[in-house]
């Protein structure tokens, strides 16, 4: 060994060692006290109370990991390779995930609607109708591509991402549809919130309808767990469940504190305040979820064609809210 080596020793002095074994035994009382809960989330405004968790997730007694994702069926994903014990999704993603093997329970909703029918202002478009012979914008695989097909499928209208059909689909990604409906590449789009509202507020599109009148009525966002997080780590999950319904209950009866985190922290500002409350408006915010409703969705999807099941899954086997109601009846909340 060196001198100076040595010398460097010599220097750490017992209280020094004595307050870091001491650090090193709080930090390791406080990682055990606070169990890490790993959750799979989109960036849309009524995916907000989902987001706030973790920030109130240490009063709890847990750690929430937020992992944003483009789409729900990514989600369903990254439970499925074992990297996420919760996820945010729509239905849609949620149901087709359980359809093809994963282990997954609905366990909540969080959010309502969130879907609006936006058309050029110079368009002529009105109704569903006047869709025929226009290219019309919607993001595979999501609960918008499911209520767009519910609608032109109720109202006879054929439709197909190749050529020769009344409607025309154009597949893109949530983040490039507004820009597409700008560029006049589209004659309409089936949009997200807030995005759809912005699109209107800024002057680029006009709602032509909320495509909640089909057997699906406002489609319910879902929060589900891994089958193993909920057998398994119940306390944990139960934890989990009682902040989620907190941070819902926040948003609800403080709008002003959603607003601001919202905007603030999820958009960075890119979003306005009427954009904001325009998207919660057409998407706000719950806690329930129930069997029927996703068995009507999942029905839908049958019929339609859209999302790929290997065998349209019952939702009463799936749909599993008794943690919802524990933490809903400890927290008064009817």
């Amino acid at each position: 060994m060196s001198i100076s080596i040595r010398k460097n020793i010599r220097r750490i002095t017992p209280i020094a060692i004595a307050a870091a074994f001491a650090g090193a035994a709080g930090f390791s009382g406080a990682a055990s006290a606070q169990e890490v809960v790993r959750l799979g989330n989109l960036k849309f405004a009524h995916y907000g109370a989902v987001s706030y968790i973790k920030e109130i997730a240490p009063k709890c007694g847990i750690k929430v990991e937020e992992h944003i994702f483009a789409k729900g069926p990514d989600v369903m994903q990254a439970i499925l390779a074992g990297e996420l014990d919760v996820g945010a999704t729509a239905s849609e993603a949620a149901i087709q995930g359980r359809a093809n093997g994963a282990p997954i329970y609905v366990v909540a909703g969080f959010a309502k609607g969130g879907a609006r029918l936006v058309a050029r202002p110079d368009s002529g478009i009105k109704s569903i109708k006047d869709l025929k012979g226009k290219k019309v914008g919607v993001t595979r695989g999501g609960i918008h591509e499911v209520l767009l097909a519910a609608e032109l499928q109720q109202a006879g209208i054929t439709f197909s991402d190749q050529p020769g059909k009344d409607v025309q689909l154009i597949f893109l990604a949530f983040a490039d549809l507004n820009q597409a409906l700008l560029g006049k590449n589209l004659d309409a789009i089936m949009q997200s919130e807030p995005q759809s509202s912005q699109a209107i507020n800024k002057g680029f599109g006009v709602e032509v309808m909320k495509p909640y009148d089909t057997p699906i009525g406002e489609p319910v966002r879902t929060l589900v767990m891994s089958e193993k997080f909920y057998k398994e780590r119940r306390a944990t999950a139960a934890k989990f469940m009682t902040c989620f319904v907190q941070a819902t209950k926040t948003f609800i009866d403080n709008k002003p504190t959603a607003e601001k985190y919202v905007r603030e922290v999820i958009f960075k500002n890119q979003i306005t305040a009427d954009d904001f409350q325009d998207a919660i408006s057409n998407s706000p915010y719950t806690y329930d979820v129930t069997a029927q409703h996703i068995q009507i969705t999942t029905d839908v999807m049958a019929k339609t064609g859209v999302g790929k099941m290997r065998k349209a899954p019952v939702a009463s086997e799936w749909v599993k809210t008794d943690l919802l109601d524990e933490a809903k009846k400890s927290l008064n909340i009817k």
